[in-house]
């Protein structure tokens, strides 16, 4: 699927699914806990999925589970490979994007860069003028649609 983002950049989406380790600079949880989402409050976009830079010697399940972890306390169970988008800007970057089924959460005096977990039943119990630019990406909600597709949320 390629769609232009709200910066009018070119971005391509596929759909995958996989155990198999990926290579994007770039990784996105979309995690379920107890059937809810497990989102983050990010000290300056707002409540978004959990995601990051994979790090210098790190492999994508390594940085998704490092990320989830710092920004949310959660503690991975399950994580699928579900889809990989290509954002055409003047140096184009990718990002893998992880379902991740939650085993528990670990609550912190202190989160890396966010304000800690949200959890909620669905993206629209998020007010819209605390949701991320990121929570409003089409790439982003198709992968939460291809979630639903894949009989990973009900």
């Amino acid at each position: 699927m390629r769609y232009k983002d709200p910066n009018g950049l070119n971005v391509d989406l596929i759909f995958k699914q996989s155990f198999e380790p990926q290579h994007a600079k770039h990784v996105l949880a979309i995690p379920i806990y107890k059937q809810q989402f497990l989102l983050t409050d990010h000290k300056e976009r707002g409540i978004e999925f959990p995601g990051g830079k994979v790090e210098k010697d790190e492999t994508n399940i390594e940085a998704i589970k490092r990320e989830l972890y710092e920004e949310t306390g959660g503690i991975a169970q399950e994580i699928i490979f579900i889809a990989s988008y290509t954002v055409y800007d003047k140096i184009p970057f990718d990002k893998d994007v992880y379902f991740i089924n939650i085993a528990s959460i670990e609550y912190k005096q202190k989160y890396e860069e966010t304000n800690g977990p949200v959890i909620v039943n669905a993206l629209n119990d998020v007010k819209e003028d605390r949701k991320s630019f990121l929570l409003k990406d089409t790439a982003i909600l198709k992968c939460v649609e291809r979630v639903f597709e894949l009989g990973f949320l009900k």
